[in-house]
């Protein structure tokens, strides 16, 4: 007698998976693919760009794919295994996460590009562009993940790859910076690692959009406010929050100029991406409830980040400040929870990722043309190149919030929706930031831009693959200036999949729990 057919429908997704969908999971799978080939030919010194600025463009094109198909069907998730949720490992984009996402893609491309000119053969030679596709690989992965586990095993594949970016070189002062940034790295990682472990323990599941659905239904008897401190606690040292931001300063100004712009463009913004995730969509009432907390640490870490910036001489280390204070721009914005306050937040993580991206290109290719990063000795680089001083100048106004560059806009919905809920305080220290950048990012133009050269200068030139780059970065901050309205657009649509993550849930559960 033939046994009876098995009902595999209880477990596993039976119907055919749209082609569509399949760009959910091709941006971590074509990093790593891409990855392992540059690492196979790692003695082909000629071909690790030739295969890696093409890859890099593709990943562009892929998320700029999965941007639109999410922009027209909501969010989409994929499920490893056929596996259903949450038993099976999710991807699942949304707004929020693709965002991010395509972002990331375009400055790794414009960073990859800029590095034909910042990398020398030796740093070719161990592995610049592998270290670049796998660090990409864990930024795309923590991105679209929808799953607490794997955000933390790609936040460690990312971290695994920075570590070997810092060290390219070998310098002593790269060795130092790393041994700074992996402590403090580390020990966030650990913190978030026990506290998944906890998680799992009181919802035993790790599906987020399992968790935004349990911990709605179970809010009065679960101890979700040790979950959500934690979890404050922990990437607010992945994004170098106040208190525990030492460690950015001490660390990015070490590595080569590229490593550095793409760590001020990716790395901190993965811890706010995190934040917003479990603060905003797992855990909104704690969020609600923890609100004063994270706007103080907010209000200290930007105004802090901007004194920081006039106290250096060093443009390198001047960065690194500035970076620190727009980390607390977003979490002033994730501390208010209004849709002002978390679309404000979003923009300004999408515009930071830009700019400083570009700003520390910028800086570079300064001490290449002056022969030195500190401000005691720049000077005449105007007379150098009039074109490169005036892409830096509007880096600067950007980078500082004013009209009508990317930075003003996101500042502003800040602003307004401090405003809105009477917290002048809140504004008034978003604008005096503001003020407070202009400051330290105008002395660094007085001095190193149109103060006469100092000293003899040495003869330097900007090449194409270097200024490109800034200049196609530099383009993008000025459009999503003038010409903010799509951009908006996603980011309110982003800011309303978070709040109310039904269509997420939807996603990943299509016939309901």
């Amino acid at each position: 007698m033939a046994a009876s057919p098995t009902d595999l429908s209880a477990a596993f997704v039976m119907t055919p998976v749209p082609a569509a969908d399949w760009l959910v999971v091709l941006p971590p799978a074509w990093c790593l693919l891409a990855g392992a080939v540059l690492l196979m030919l790692r003695k082909s010194l000629r071909l690790q760009a030739l295969i890696a600025l093409p890859a890099l463009a593709v990943l562009v094109v892929i998320d700029g794919l999965l941007l639109a198909h999410v922009a027209v069907n909501g969010p989409v998730t994929m499920v490893m295994g056929r596996w259903l949720p949450p038993f099976g490992i999710a991807f699942t984009a949304d707004l929020t996460g693709v965002l991010f996402a395509l972002a990331g893609a375009v400055v790794a491309f414009a960073g990859g590009m800029h590095a034909l000119a910042d990398i020398d053969a030796s740093g070719r030679r161990y592995g610049f562009y592998p270290f670049l596709l796998l660090l990409m690989a864990g930024v795309s992965g923590a991105f679209l993940t929808g799953d607490v586990f794997n955000l933390y095993v790609w936040f460690e594949v990312l971290l695994i790859s920075s570590f070997g970016l810092i060290t390219l070189g070998s310098e002593p002062r790269q060795i130092d910076g790393a041994i700074k940034y992996a402590f403090l790295n580390l020990v966030a990682t650990t913190l978030f690692l026990v506290t998944t472990g906890y998680l799992y323990g009181i919802f035993g599941t790790l599906n987020m959009a399992d968790i935004a659905s349990k911990a709605a239904a179970g809010r009065a008897e679960l101890p979700l406010m040790t979950l959500a401190t934690l979890y404050l606690l922990a990437f607010g040292m992945k994004a170098a929050a106040f208190p525990v931001n030492f460690w950015l300063p001490a660390s990015y100004h070490t590595p080569n100029i590229v490593v550095s712009a793409l760590f001020a463009g990716l790395l901190t913004k993965v811890g706010i991406y995190a934040l917003l995730r479990t603060l905003v969509m797992l855990f909104p009432v704690e969020r609600e409830e923890l609100s004063f907390l994270i706007a103080l640490a907010g209000v200290a870490t930007m105004i802090l980040g901007a004194l920081g910036a006039l106290g250096q001489s060093d443009i390198r280390r001047l960065l690194g400040y500035v970076v620190i204070s727009g980390i607390g721009v977003m979490l002033a914005g994730l501390s208010l929870g209004s849709p002002g306050g978390i679309g404000g937040a979003i923009f300004y993580a999408l515009h930071s990722m830009v700019v400083m991206t570009a700003l520390y290109m910028a800086a570079g290719l300064a001490g290449r043309l002056a022969g030195s990063f500190d401000l005691n000795r720049l000077g005449g680089l105007y007379t150098r190149s009039a074109l490169f001083s005036a892409l830096s100048l509007v880096l600067f106004f950007a980078a500082s919030g004013l009209p009508p560059f990317s930075g003003f806009w996101p500042k502003v919905m800040v602003a307004k929706a401090a405003i809105d809920i009477g917290a002048w305080w809140l504004t008034a220290a978003v604008f005096l930031t503001g003020f407070l950048t202009t400051i330290a990012l105008g002395r660094v133009f007085a001095l190193a831009y149109w103060r006469p050269a100092t000293q003899s200068l040495p003869a330097q030139t900007i090449s194409a693959s270097a200024l490109l780059p800034l200049a196609g970065l530099t383009v993008l901050t000025v459009v999503f200036g003038l010409f903010p309205e799509a951009l908006l657009s996603f980011v309110q649509h982003a800011e309303q999949g978070l709040s109310n993550p039904d269509a997420y849930i939807g996603s990943v559960f299509p016939g309901g729990k």
